[in-house]
């Protein structure tokens, strides 16, 4: 599960159980990258919360098939394929066909775009940069992808969705989370109510 000692839900109190109800899926079962937290809760509800406003909130004007593109994208570049393998499943599930969904996939392993238009690989570029040589990015980056159509609020999307990419990888990584137990896949997909983690 964890290189890391971890909690588990029957054995939880106070805000740690509070949260694990807050971030639960079917049968009570939490995803292993939450677990991981569990011997600090406050950065559990951190790390929720960041998720949840960068993917999952009503303002975001960006389809959220394609944040979680950037995600699974972020994911690969960093060899971190326990998100790859729950967000892949999440941009599957909002595309709404496997077949597209796994063209999808392939282009981001080989970076041979068909699928995927112009606008968009200049999003996924700016993700590469952010994530491999993030101190080489300049103002002329931010141009490229104005040129390609994309707005100032749209770039600060993608940019916090690939920085917290980044950092959830490094924290599955890091304390060598796997997905044995885990529900692939599920998301707290209620955009419209912030404070709702829920995972279905």
């Amino acid at each position: 599960m964890t290189w890391i000692k971890t909690i588990k839900f029957t054995e939880a109190k106070g805000s740690l159980l509070k949260l694990y109800n807050q971030v639960k899926g079917p049968d009570d079962n939490v995803d292993n990258i939450m677990l991981a937290h569990s011997l600090r809760p406050h950065t559990m509800q951190g790390h929720m919360t960041l998720y949840k406003y960068t993917i999952h909130h009503p303002k975001n004007s960006i389809e959220k098939w394609f944040l979680e593109c950037v995600g699974v994208y972020v994911s690969l570049l960093n060899e971190c394929y326990y998100c790859v393998d729950h967000h892949f499943s999440g941009m599957s599930r909002l595309i709404g066909d496997q077949s597209v969904a796994d063209e999808i996939k392939k282009e981001l392993e080989t970076e041979n775009y068909k699928q995927l238009n112009a606008r968009q690989i200049a999003a996924l570029t700016y993700a590469k940069s952010l994530t491999k040589t993030p101190s080489k990015l300049t103002q002329e980056s931010i141009e490229l992808m104005r040129n390609k159509g994309w707005s100032d609020g749209e770039i600060l999307e993608i940019n916090q969705v690939a920085s917290y990419f980044n950092y959830a990888n490094r924290t599955v990584l890091g304390l060598g989370v796997n997905t044995d137990g885990d529900i692939i896949g599920l998301s707290p997909n209620n955009s419209d109510d912030v404070n709702d983690w829920n995972h279905q």
